[in-house]
């Protein structure tokens, strides 16, 4: 057996070489891209600006030849190192060889042919374009361009000369009126009537609004004398005018003379029509059609020699960077294969260690890479595979572990319901051998009917529900005894639900008995003991940070702010010890403070708590705040309750419906007052177009620690409840139906009126 080559050998030298191989053709590539650029430059410049190709056509030449002498230079360098290769037998030589022949006749031979013919084409198509045919019609179509004008400006004078005799009898007073009817009956933008010396009498059009409007000449108004008329079309001498502003006929005719007016002043009508667009445009084309087509007669042989010598230049050029890139891109082709039979020699000889391979993006390359990895893979296959046989064997033995030792219970059930596999906890929990009933649907193991049938509707439920979260919970009570002449033995149970990948679904169960009576007995005190701590201590800093900026700015300020000042401080030292007190008797005991009834205006309360709201909208400018409207009945008369505890019961409530509406695509909060005389109550009702309540949800909504919340405590609707509770009122919590889509949830509660 041979021994392994080393990396570092032939293979490492192909790949060095490689490099140098790839800069050339990089360099190449961007040189052929340079000319390309330039001939095109060349051709676009040649027939938008023939003097600028003359003036430097000498030069370009001279550039064009030095380049294809150097790619001529490239090109016998190349071929005298493949003949070089080819004499020593290099592998791979009469390869490149062949390559470098076939894209030199695929390049050479299509660019022979396209010059032939564009040589062919251009010769005799330049003749083409100067024919008798169409210089004929161009003077054609310029003189009937010059007809129409012509005709126009005649009937334009023959009307007006026909207007002129309404002025006749007409004084210059009254003219206006007479020019207005001409103007109208000849179609005309614009009518003056001008006196002998060129002073305008009366106008219609558009020079009425011109403060020094355009006088006939005096050489116009003689020529008028002596022929009887005089006509112009002006705006035609500029294209770019004519185009943008358009042209107008003008025509000047003598008013006759009344018959008893011999020694009257002469006076002269002058009317000006538009020329339409269409024939204006025409004619402008026309015209710029013909000049354009004898200064290319004039230049047809300065074409022809500069399209001639271009599609030379560009033959040049093109064969030998055909012939250049030939060579290159056969011998790209040809290293590749030289490292794999180098690499395959190596394999062959039994060496399997990691094989240098080409970095290049084309699938030769990637070849070469592939060999390498190939390589590569062989040698780590086995280990590898032996290492993760290991390593899921343990994987597997710690999982079951893992299941036996806990204290949770863990079912895995198929996407019908059906029991794959449990742990011992489970079955401790459920007082059932689960493994027993293995392949049975838990809806149908004797004692787990109903929990089975709420867990499989609790999965099919979350499955097709939009999942903002991985995974369900809800609790559970069972009765796990066993025969009627058995006690009750009710469990409380917590169970998770999420899905697995396949369809399978986990089933996760905590039993709580034990803690349940503890965390109901202990909620309200632990809640007590948390608000003491985290509300209390800032509450008196609060209070003498808002006193003391009364004391330091009070006297600095206008009265109307002092006012607002003072109001402010007030409100924030009331509150404060309305928080103290209300701290202070929720700790102790765990429960409410003793609600104070009294006569309260809803409508005002409810009006502080928006005030509130609103400015802490304009606070957090820029960040999410959901906007609260509000509808209050004017009619609702005083309700007998507890100001400050009323005021939290809105707070909570307006708190829980932003929080349900934030992130919605236009979120909607609205609190509501009603008066109802036939029951005699006030309704106060806060609604939001939120995802609404669960079914599970809603029926706990108003016990200690139920929310679906991610961070909620539970305990808003909590204490609301507690506050209804102790004024008397009535409270509910229902979800706002559409076409049997949930739209939101609403709370109300239904105050009496105080006597």
């Amino acid at each position: 057996m041979n021994p392994p080559r080393s990396p570092e050998g032939p293979p490492r030298k192909l790949i060095e070489s490689s490099k140098a191989w790839r800069w050339a053709i990089v360099v190449g590539v961007t040189v052929a891209l340079g000319i390309a650029i330039v001939l095109m430059f060349l051709l676009t410049q040649a027939t938008n600006n023939r003097e600028f190709y003359e003036r430097n056509y000498g030069r370009l030449f001279v550039l064009n030849m030095v380049v294809a002498g150097l790619l001529l230079a490239v090109i016998l360098w190349v071929f005298v190192r493949l003949a070089s290769r080819l004499r020593r037998g290099k592998f791979g030589s009469r390869l490149l060889v062949k390559l470098a022949a076939i894209f030199t006749l695929v390049g050479l031979v299509p660019g022979v042919l396209i010059y032939v013919v564009s040589y062919q084409f251009v010769s005799r198509s330049i003749e083409t374009w100067f024919d008798v045919k169409v210089e004929g019609a161009l003077d054609a179509g310029l003189n009937l361009g010059r007809a129409t004008l012509d005709t126009l400006s005649s009937d334009l004078a023959g009307k007006t000369r026909s207007a002129a005799g309404q002025l006749s009898e007409t004084p210059d007073a009254t003219a206006g009126l007479t020019l207005e009817r001409i103007r109208e009956q000849l179609g005309a933008t614009d009518v003056v009537l001008w006196n002998a010396g060129g002073q305008m009498i009366a106008s219609a059009g558009q020079s009425r609004f011109q403060i020094n409007p355009e006088r006939p000449t005096p050489q116009q108004l003689r020529t008028v004398r002596t022929q009887r008329t005089f006509t112009v079309v002006e705006g035609l001498e500029d294209p770019a005018f004519a185009t943008a502003n358009g042209a107008r006929i003008k025509a000047i005719v003598p008013v006759p003379q009344p018959s008893l007016g011999l020694l009257a002043e002469a006076r002269f009508l002058q009317s000006t029509v538009t020329i339409p667009p269409t024939l204006v445009a025409n004619a402008i084309a026309v015209q710029e059609a013909n000049r354009e087509y004898q200064e290319r007669a004039l230049a047809r042989e300065g074409l022809r020699r500069m399209y001639i010598g271009t599609l030379t230049l560009s033959l040049f050029l093109a064969v030998f960077g055909a012939v250049l890139l030939a060579i290159i891109l056969g011998n790209q082709l040809a290293r590749p294969l030289l490292l794999l039979a180098a690499g395959v020699s190596e394999v062959a000889a039994g060496d399997l260690s990691p094989k240098p391979a080409l970095q290049g993006k084309d699938e030769l390359g990637g070849l070469t890479r592939s060999f390498a990895d190939m390589t590569q893979q062989l040698a780590e296959a086995r280990e590898a595979v032996e290492l993760s046989m290991e390593q899921v064997s343990a994987a597997r033995a710690n999982l079951q572990t893992i299941l036996d030792n806990l204290t949770a219970g863990v079912i895995v059930l198929d996407p019908e319901g059906h029991i794959q596999a449990s742990n011992p906890g489970a079955s401790r929990i459920l007082r059932i051998p689960l493994e027993d009933h293995e392949g049975t649907p838990i809806s149908q193991v004797p004692g787990l009917e109903s929990f089975g049938q709420a867990v499989q509707q609790r999965f099919d439920e979350f499955l097709t529900e939009t999942q903002i979260v991985d995974h369900w919970q809800q609790p559970f009570e069972l009765n796990t005894s066993r025969g009627p002449e058995v006690p009750a033995n009710l469990v409380t149970l917590v169970a998770r639900g999420a899905s697995m990948p396949g369809g399978s679904r986990l089933l996760v169960l905590d039993d709580i008995s034990e803690i349940v009576s503890a965390q109901r007995a202990q909620a309200w005190g632990e809640v007590a003991r948390r608000l003491a701590h985290e509300i209390k201590n800032p509450l008196t800093p609060i209070q003498l940070s808002a006193e003391r900026l009364e004391i330091k700015l009070a006297s600095k300020l206008p009265d109307a702010e002092r006012a607002m000042l003072t109001k402010s401080v007030h409100t924030i030292v009331d509150q404060v010890d309305s928080m103290k007190r209300l701290v202070n008797e929720f700790r102790d005991y765990a429960r409410l403070p003793a609600a104070e009834l009294k006569p309260v205006d809803l409508n005002g309360l409810v009006n502080d708590v928006l005030h509130l709201y609103a400015r802490e909208g304009d606070e957090a400018r820029g960040s999410s705040h959901v906007p609260v409207r509000a509808e209050l009945d004017p009619a609702c008369p005083r309700i007998l309750g507890d100001p400050q505890q009323l005021r939290q019961v809105i707070h909570n409530l307006l708190q829980n419906a932003q929080d349900a509406t934030e992130g919605r695509p236009r979120p909607d909060v609205l609190v509501r007052t009603q008066w109802s005389e036939a029951s005699r109550r006030v309704r106060l009702v806060v609604q939001d177009n939120g995802s609404g309540f669960p079914d599970h949800i809603l029926k706990r909504a108003f016990e200690p620690y139920v929310t679906t919340k991610s961070k909620g405590t539970g305990l808003g609707l909590a204490v609301v409840k507690k506050i209804a509770d102790e004024h008397g009122a009535r409270i509910d919590l229902k979800n706002r139906m559409a076409e049997g889509v949930i739209q939101g949830a609403q709370v109300s509660l239904s105050f009496g009126v105080a006597s």
